[in-house]
């Protein structure tokens, strides 16, 4: 199924990542559409095509199916290292700022071929609202702090610091943040995550 991205006809802020270009440069040295990438991301046209003019921004998860359906990593797209290790100091964690909101990722584990799953932190601002999304894998989330309203399918769920949510991501859901305070969420992804055959 073809899942939206959240539409904002908004110029990007100027001291935020714009990764369009790079998207673009490298869909079009493949000779790939916005279609193909489309087919192996399950990512709508239209939202690729504001993904690459700067109008929207991927999740994390939305950027790494869309690097795999380009044949590369999102590190590679970004052009950021990719050392490996099985120990990763705290110090020494990978992050990323995707978004106008200013959404901050910390990378937990590098992976590996044949990994199970992805861990992350994320930090998202107040009122920040999540693609919706549907594809297959599964997820976790861990709420440190904040307070989430997630959506699963026809349920709802008020996430408070403690509550956790594990579910196979086939099922539609989104979340936003509630009130005034950033969240902190600890995700931990299934792979193939950013598999375009996925």
């Amino acid at each position: 199924m073809t899942i939206d991205g959240p539409t904002d006809t908004r110029e990007p802020e100027a001291d935020t990542p714009n990764y369009g270009p790079v998207i673009r440069q490298r869909r079009k040295a493949l000779g790939m559409t916005l279609e193909d990438v489309a087919k192996a991301t399950k990512l709508t046209i239209g939202f690729l095509s504001q993904v690459e003019r700067g109008i929207s921004s991927p999740s994390l998860s939305s950027f790494q199916r869309i690097a795999g359906a380009l044949q590369t990593s999102l590190e590679q797209l970004i052009k950021v290292p990719e050392p490996y290790s099985e120990f990763v100091s705290k110090d020494d964690r990978q992050t990323y700022v995707l978004g106008k909101s200013k959404r901050l990722y910390e990378k937990l584990g590098p992976g590996f071929p044949g990994a199970l799953f992805y861990p992350t932190i994320i930090h998202r601002p107040p009122g920040h609202i999540s693609e919706h999304m549907e594809h297959e894998g599964e997820v976790f989330c861990y709420l440190l702090s904040g307070s989430l309203e997630y959506h699963l399918g026809d349920k709802v769920f008020i996430m408070t610091p403690g509550d956790s949510i594990h579910h196979d991501t086939s099922k539609p859901h989104y979340s936003k943040v509630l009130g005034e305070a950033e969240t902190v969420e600890l995700w931990v992804s299934s792979t193939p995550i950013g598999d375009p055959k996925s």
